[in-house]
């Protein structure tokens, strides 16, 4: 059956301000120092798909930006423009019915731009058992990560019992606090949430239908359009009227047949600058220097520098960003935060930092 990879490229990647902005969000960062993430995660996709069949979605504030990023790696054609941002289910939604309208059906592999995987091959093999799954059945399935500690910060699926590599779903578990992730640890029965999917896209299509008849209405307005003269305009005028709803809440939490795949292949959502430490090795102190640094009797502290010198002294447990524009200090259990500074720059109206 024929494979189609489906990179979700939406988000503005507000965790990692200043030097993620408007228009060159988190995906279209080289926060690795090898290539930009969403060229990270087209390369991978790319193990299991032809990429003929890989698309994108995201943001058409990003389009422009992402059509030169992404340039010989995926066909311009395939990078599906969202007026506005209207959650997962819109996204994977429309993409769903542009595959099924435009090429046939097939099974889709769903997958995040911005996501860091150590172990490629691993991860490869991790959706081929996926799309062996998918093909064989009407399954919706997702990638879980098996826990390597009880982190607070992920959603978490319990999986009931098979002998096999694919477990069935038994429940998705929102955030928990510590004293549960360690239970959930304990127990070997829970899995990372990833956001990953793979499924038929005629059998999520179905899902939709039944789960989400609004949002399938909206979809089915939009993909009478394909082909026609029409097609921007009305992918304009009803794209944003779409109920902004997730596929976890609105499709997968609801639905029966719903199967996980485990993965070890050392996945990090890389969602906020403490988590740089999954892309970069520390120093002896355990800082990351990234650019031009100078640390004296300095710890555990995260240092990025587009330009300038950066230099501390005798602190600890820091993030320090400098970019030509702006400089971001913050302490390293509060990197999470920084989104709230974009917050705080949108009611100022602070566009040129935005």
């Amino acid at each position: 059956m024929r494979k189609y990879g489906v990179i979700m490229a939406g988000g503005g990647g507000t965790r990692f301000w200043p030097l993620s902005r408007k228009n060159t969000p988190k995906q279209l960062l080289n926060l690795s120092g090898k290539e930009i993430m969403v060229n990270e995660a087209i390369d991978r996709l790319a193990q299991v798909c032809s990429r003929s069949d890989l698309f994108i979605v995201t943001n058409a504030s990003q389009a422009p930006v992402m059509r030169e990023a992404t340039k010989g790696r995926i066909a311009e054609g395939h990078i599906l423009q969202e007026p506005s941002a209207r959650n997962t289910s819109a996204c994977i939604g429309y993409a769903a019915m542009e595959i099924v309208g435009k090429y046939g059906d097939g099974v889709m592999i769903v997958t995040p731009s911005d996501a860091y995987i150590r172990d490629e091959k691993a991860f490869a093999e991790t959706l081929k058992t996926a799309v062996a799954a998918a093909e064989e059945s009407d399954g919706l399935i997702t990638i879980g990560i098996t826990p390597t500690f009880p982190a607070t910060g992920y959603g978490y699926i319990r999986m009931g019992r098979s002998d096999g590599a694919v477990k069935p779903v038994e429940a998705f578990v929102e955030k928990p606090d510590l004293k549960r992730a360690e239970e959930y640890l304990a127990s070997g029965k829970y899995v990372w949430n990833s956001g990953m999917f793979v499924w038929k896209a005629s059998v999520i299509l179905k899902k939709f239908q039944e789960l989400l008849p609004d949002v399938y209405a909206d979809l089915e307005t939009i993909a009478k359009s394909f082909g026609t003269a029409e097609e921007s305009r009305v992918i304009e005028e009803v794209y944003p009227r779409i109920r902004a709803v997730s596929v976890d809440y609105g499709i997968m939490e609801k639905s029966d047949g719903i199967f996980v795949v485990p993965g070890e292949f050392g996945w990090n959502d890389v969602g906020s600058w403490d988590m740089m430490g999954a892309l970069h090795e520390a120093d002896e102190d355990g800082n990351i220097l990234i650019g031009d640094a100078l640390c004296l009797d300095t710890k555990n502290t995260t240092v990025y520098s587009e330009g300038r010198l950066v230099a501390t002294v005798g602190v600890g447990d820091l993030v320090v960003v400098e970019t030509k524009d702006a400089v971001l200090v913050c302490p390293k259990d509060r990197a999470q935060d920084v989104k709230k500074i974009v917050d705080a720059l949108k009611e100022r109206k602070r566009e040129e930092l935005l």
